[in-house]
């Protein structure tokens, strides 16, 4: 249990670390984003560029710090929205009647069998790509997925005695759900937004990785291993700054979330 809570704590501490990061390390950096900066391409690190510089000379650190805005910012929103939906969805299908809990289903069913990253790659192929779009596109793709976890959990606790108890009271469909079936679900709904989010990150990193994802001049993670992949042979700074950065941040939530499962109650205890 120790080993559980120690590596709870290290996830928290990554992920307050990449929080703070992505809201304030824009005002942090310490050359423009765009800034040429460097006399040499790939530099090492230390002196006057911490994390050398990259492909063009400019300074990795600064590019990092404004590129982790783009890459947490667009992946927690795409995660919230696309959880959010899907509980909102999963909860009027599972107090629904059984036709509506059933189209609605199987609409989500059709849903979750298109790839996701080859969803994301038609629509950004035919539609061009923009911190909007990217945003619906990851949301879209993850919200079945959320939609299943929430409605199994919603369909198991609607036949649960205080909710057999609060129908025969007279209350409404929409008080139940709301009150009766959704505080039981929050604690394995967020487990499940932090799965979801590491999901984002990876499917917008990778989309930037084929120059799919963020645009120039912007650059998030996965952006920045692409454009300094030519470094890779000299093992250059400006290429592994931004792949660690992603698996800090994708190891962080991961280890957060494994704390919180295996110390939270379970659904059936809580209720």
């Amino acid at each position: 249990m120790n080993r559980v809570r120690g590596a709870g704590l290290v996830g928290l501490v990554l992920v307050i670390a990449w929080g703070l990061i992505a809201l304030f390390g824009p005002m942090l950096a310490p050359y423009e984003v765009g800034a040429i900066v460097a006399p040499d391409v790939f530099e090492r690190m230390g002196g006057a560029h911490l994390l050398g510089s990259d492909y063009l000379g400019r300074d990795v650190l600064s590019r990092l710090l404004n590129g982790a805005r783009f890459t947490v910012g667009l992946s927690f929103g795409a995660a919230l929205l696309a959880s959010s939906s899907g509980a909102a969805l999963a909860l009027f299908s599972a107090i629904s009647v059984r036709w509506v809990d059933e189209t609605v289903s199987r609409l989500m069913d059709a849903l979750i069998s298109i790839p996701g990253k080859i969803l994301a790659l038609v629509i950004v192929a035919a539609f061009g790509s923009s911190m909007v779009l990217l945003l619906l596109i990851a949301a879209v793709s993850y919200m079945p997925g959320a939609f299943r976890i929430a409605r199994s959990l919603a369909v198991n606790l609607n036949q649960m005695e205080y909710v057999q108890v609060a129908r025969v009271r007279g209350e409404g469909r929409v008080h139940i759900a709301i009150f009766e079936i959704l505080p039981n679900m929050i604690h394995p709904l967020l487990a499940d937004f932090g799965l979801r989010f590491v999901f984002v990150v990876l499917l917008l990193s990778g989309l930037s990785f084929l120059g799919l994802g963020v645009q120039p001049p912007d650059a998030d993670l996965g952006s920045l291993v692409r454009e300094n992949i030519s470094g890779l042979a000299e093992v250059a700074p400006a290429i592994i700054a931004p792949a660690l950065a992603i698996a800090t941040l994708t190891i962080g939530v991961n280890l957060l979330i494994d704390s919180l499962a295996s110390g939270g109650r379970s659904v059936t205890d809580e209720a």
